[in-house]
């Protein structure tokens, strides 16, 4: 496809990137921790993190696990844990020894632990002591292979006497942590004083190597690892870098980070690109209260938000946020999952700074396409394929689709995956010459613009006619007594209906007021046949809407 988008991209922004600008992500952090070393890292529960700080206790972890542990190159540790300052000390030291980082969703049951750890032959793991009874429970049944686990908990990194009162007051008071006993298990904090003192020995580390095995969400099937090497990161830090550089400034970012730092957006997006631009990352480590969260913000003039849209709204929908300093804001970027209008023009209008929309997967390191950051008003799209990035709209049969068509997103870049772990057949399935084909269905216009129209698996097909729940969605979105929303297709007389599940703001909506608004707004065969009224929506940890979980659920309308 010919790439007309190039003649859109903002200026300074160059069409093509060096993938090989440096040899790993060791070098960027390298350069980061000396450029910026009296600056601070990241940030937590009020407690901040150095450049310089970071620096030296990801040595001395790297340190500990080559010389103690005697890890050798290539061999996967987990991580386990949400947004605390022990994150990046332990992400940078796996990566320094030369080793693969497996990030592991804290929330995980027994079962999906088993199978993460026993897939990826981790050798070791560090856990959150919050979470460390779900890894007994895993280690017990002997399948997996873990030989070393490390354990910390919340405080560990905090300045004293503070690291001291939240352990406690987590443990005895709050009671998070259920009882748990690993035999021989070491202390995150005795690595680093035992690392400390030993002596850290660079690994050859190239582009080619596997910097993570990122499993997929699970939410179409089981899990997949996908091989992202040091050169695919590397290549889409300098992609995120040269897209984002009209509006940052190095060494002057405040970046707000509430998406974990497991997923591969807030990874990328928070945590490797923006330590690139020598940005303090204040990690929220319970998203979830939003209350908490806003109370946190309040202390930071924050340049730069991420997250996806049920955050947005979450955020939006409680009173206090209208009462946040945004005079500071330039970037709000959303990802993840579909941003709506309504949560986008709402966002607008409350902080004066346009929601831009990105879009990427978990096998593209993760971005593929975003909106130039010059946008003036939401436009409902997921931007412009970025920086050494081909993309190709295909139908089924592979043939390649004009503007304006849809068809299966197709995307060729140095950022793409090395492949899915020990599965090649489904490596081959989805990497054809180059091209990942995205499973997802998109349309592209003659500005090079891509919008999504949907996942090719949450299509739903009523009476011969393609429905989008995306679109369905946003019109129902729009309705000011909704609140949350998911549309699915559900078995109807040998084929499918529509069905919305929704969460009401106004506890007045009734069924047919969202009816009467569709059909208002939707052609026949798109509106709901059925509506249901739900508390909440299930979700994955990131707050992305489970639609699976939705169409596997065998409820009744009321």
């Amino acid at each position: 496809m010919e790439k007309v988008w190039l003649k859109n991209y903002q200026t300074g922004v160059p069409a093509e990137i060096d993938p090989d600008k440096y040899p790993s992500l060791n070098e960027i952090l390298e350069e980061s921790c000396q450029k910026f070393y009296t600056r601070d890292a990241f940030s937590n529960m009020n407690c901040a993190l150095s450049y310089r700080a970071l620096e030296e206790k990801s040595r001395g972890f790297a340190a500990y696990l080559q010389v103690v542990l005697k890890l050798n190159k290539g061999d996967k540790v987990a991580l386990m844990m949400p947004n605390l300052l022990q994150y990046p000390v332990a992400l940078f030291g796996i990566l320094r020894a030369g080793l693969v980082v497996v990030n592991v969703n804290p929330l995980y049951t027994p079962r999906e632990l088993e199978y993460q750890l026993e897939d990826s032959e981790c050798v070791a793991i560090v856990v959150l002591a919050n979470f460390a009874h779900t890894l007994e429970q895993v280690l017990s049944q002997g399948k997996v292979k873990i030989q070393h686990v490390i354990v910390t908990e919340v405080g560990d990194l905090l300045s004293f006497p503070k690291s001291f009162i939240v352990n406690w007051l987590v443990k005895y008071i709050k009671k998070l942590i259920p009882k748990w006993s690993i035999k021989n298990h070491l202390k995150f904090t005795k690595t680093l004083e035992i690392g400390s003192k030993k002596s850290f020995q660079k690994p050859n580390i190239t582009g080619e190597d596997v910097a993570f095995l990122q499993y997929t969400g699970g939410t179409t099937g089981i899990a997949k690892g996908a091989m992202l090497t040091h050169r695919n990161m590397v290549a889409n830090i300098e992609q995120a870098i040269v897209w984002i550089s009209p509006l940052m400034k190095s060494g002057e970012e405040i970046i707000i980070t509430a998406l974990p730092l497991y997923h591969i957006f807030s990874l990328m997006a928070n945590c490797l690109t923006f330590m690139r631009l020598g940005a303090l990352n204040v990690l929220i480590t319970n998203p979830r209260d939003i209350k908490g969260f806003i109370k946190t913000i309040r202390h930071y003039p924050f340049t730069t938000m991420t997250g996806v849209n049920t955050l947005f709204n979450a955020l939006l929908n409680q009173p206090d946020f209208s009462t946040v300093d945004f005079s500071h804001l330039k970037l709000t970027l959303g990802g993840g999952m579909s941003v709506q209008h309504s949560v986008a023009e709402r966002w607008k209008t409350l902080t004066g700074v346009t929601l831009i929309e990105a879009y990427g997967l978990t096998e593209t390191s993760p971005a593929a396409c975003i909106n130039p950051l010059s946008l003036a008003e939401f436009n409902g799209s997921i931007g412009l394929p970025i920086s050494s990035t081909d993309i190709s709209i295909r139908d089924d049969a592979g043939t390649e689709l004009g503007f304006n068509t849809a068809g299966e997103l197709c995307i060729r870049g140095p950022q793409v995956m090395k492949g899915y772990w020990r599965r090649l057949d489904e490596t081959n399935e989805v990497l054809q010459d180059g091209w990942l084909k995205t499973g997802d269905i998109a349309m592209v216009d003659e500005q090079g613009f891509v919008r999504i129209v949907d996942r090719k698996k949450d299509m739903i097909l009523v009476s011969g006619f393609n429905v989008y729940p995306n679109e369905v969605e946003d019109v129902i979105a729009t309705l000011s007594g909704v609140a949350e929303v998911a549309v699915v297709g559900v078995p109807a007389n040998g084929g499918e209906k529509v069905k919305a599940y929704i969460v009401k703001k106004d506890l007045n909506l009734t069924a047919e007021m969202v009816l009467q608004h569709c059909q208002t707004e939707l052609t026949h065969y798109k509106i709901p046949k059925e509506i249901e009224f739900r508390s909440d929506l299930p979700k994955t940890n990131v707050g992305k809407i489970l639609r699976r979980a939705l169409r596997e659920q065998n409820t009744e309308v009321h």
